[in-house]
């Protein structure tokens, strides 16, 4: 146990209830590697030291009863987007910088519920507007496996704290690959749920099911733990999914009906990604699985996400004055959309489902890059081009990821290997709404067959 800080959260969580360790001998190691690792990073811009020893010392103090929960004595953080009460939460954003909520969102509630112990907040763009973790709060998370390069965004806190050692499990959040595109850049796991899956409750967009949480760790089998948890109905919810979420029981892929496709119909991708991403359909097809070439139509997904999108930001921030640029730019594009332009984008994303279901009754998975570019400088604030292709605006270089999001589909990114000068890539493992499950099983039978997950970071000087 010389390394305790990278068992694997279903692990503590063992060693925990049968008395092998100590939830403060657990949250001790974490604590201790935050204070290594974090002034490197920069994930975690929020400590919760004292409150997290406490709670691990009741944890240890507890009736044999109330340590019977699946994540009793874990450390968690969160990201700095979730409400935490009596902890500060900056949405990134230094309109912010110094609020308190005095109540937990319902992410929070339920890891707490179950057990886990808070011990931070991880770091965030301004309300998480982009896939580049930055802000005039804190600065840049860096990636820890180059430490010059961006760990993503808007998640890239929790996914650097993730392939550190520095917490065993995190939350995200993800509306156009949020989640999905920093656990890519730090070779950890990360699911987008079907919307309503993890509800969000919310008095202004309720009926909003671009944006999602979803669970955040270094294994899948992690990453199933905590969905667990923090999956479940919510009568606030107006979309909350009622079924109770359960792994499948079944092992594998073989004789899944696996689409590939490399670019998504078309879309530019770096090839150094496309080198990494191009290896997996063979590990699908040893395991079993009947792979083949084939690009959804995903006509209308863009149309369809940069309108809701759009709208959404300014619903959400038009109010707001001094906002950060990314975050002022789409406030403005949300000024700009119509009722006609609200129709279209209905239009369009309802006959991109109708495509999809059939899609889905010719295939059981798809898989995909989750970003069309491997990390960037960390000094750079979005990606301006791909292969000699100019990009219009920050978010197009996120397409890979944000045309999944228009699909209500769950979506996991799962390390799949590393570019040539050791940079991190992930796979997309996509299903059809609903089906988690499968996507989670997907997910880690790539992760058992590859295990590009269990390289770490090299940070240097033992550490």
């Amino acid at each position: 146990m010389s390394e305790l800080h990278y068992l694997t959260a279903t692990e503590l969580a063992r060693l925990i209830r049968t008395r092998q360790l100590s939830a403060v001998e657990v949250l001790q190691a974490h604590l201790d590697r935050i204070e290594q690792v974090n002034p490197r990073v920069n994930a975690v811009v929020t400590l919760a030291a004292e409150r997290a020893l406490d709670a691990a010392k009741a944890a240890d103090a507890a009736r044999p009863e109330e340590a019977d929960r699946p994540l009793h004595g874990l450390p968690v953080a969160h990201k700095d987007l979730v409400d935490t009460a009596g902890i500060r939460t900056t949405y990134g954003s230094p309109l912010f910088s110094g609020h308190v909520p005095d109540q937990d969102d319902l992410i929070v509630r339920r890891l707490r519920a179950a057990g886990a112990i808070t011990v931070g907040k991880t770091n965030t763009p301004e309300f998480g507007t982009g896939s580049h973790t930055v802000n005039e709060v804190f600065g840049a998370t860096r990636n820890p496996y180059d430490l010059t390069k961006s760990a993503g965004g808007s998640s890239g806190g929790a996914a650097a704290a993730l392939a550190t050692g520095m917490v065993p499990l995190a939350d995200g959040s993800d509306m156009g690959g949020s989640l999905r595109n920093p656990a890519s850049f730090c070779n950890v796991v990360g699911l987008r749920p079907t919307p309503g899956r993890v509800p969000d409750p919310s008095d202004t967009a309720a009926w909003f099911t671009l944006a999602v949480s979803g669970p955040m760790a270094r294994t899948v089998e992690d990453v199933t733990l905590m969905l667990g948890v923090v999956a479940g109905f919510d009568r606030r919810s107006p979309y909350a999914i009622k079924e109770v979420f359960a792994p499948e029981p079944e092992e594998g892929v073989a004789g899944l009906r696996v689409a590939w496709s490399p670019d998504l119909g078309g879309l530019p991708v770096d090839a150094r990604t496309a080198a990494v991403t191009a290896t997996a359909p063979a590990v699908f097809e040893r395991l079993g699985a009947h792979v083949e070439l084939a690009d959804p139509d995903l006509t209308g997904a863009e149309e369809a996400f940069r309108t809701y999108r759009a709208w959404y930001y300014l619903l959400a921030h038009g109010d707001k004055t001094e906002l950060g640029p990314n975050t002022a730019w789409n406030v403005e594009q949300g000024r700009g959309v119509t009722g006609a332009d609200l129709v279209r984008a209905e239009v369009a994303r309802s006959a991109l489902y109708q495509r999809m279901a059939a899609f889905w009754d010719t295939y059981d998975i798809l898989i995909a890059p989750v970003s069309q570019v491997p990390p960037f400088r960390v000094e750079q604030p979005y990606v301006t081009e791909i292969n000699g292709e100019p990009l219009p605006d920050y978010l197009t270089w996120m397409r890979s990821a944000y045309w999944v999001s228009a699909l209500h589909a769950p979506a996991a990114s799962v390390p799949a290997g590393f570019t040539t000068d050791g940079l991190p890539v992930g796979v997309q493992i996509v299903g059809p709404p609903f089906e988690d499950a499968r996507v989670l099983r997907v997910a880690r039978a790539f992760e058992q067959a590859t295990g590009h997950g269990l390289r770490r970071p090299p940070l240097g000087d033992g550490l």
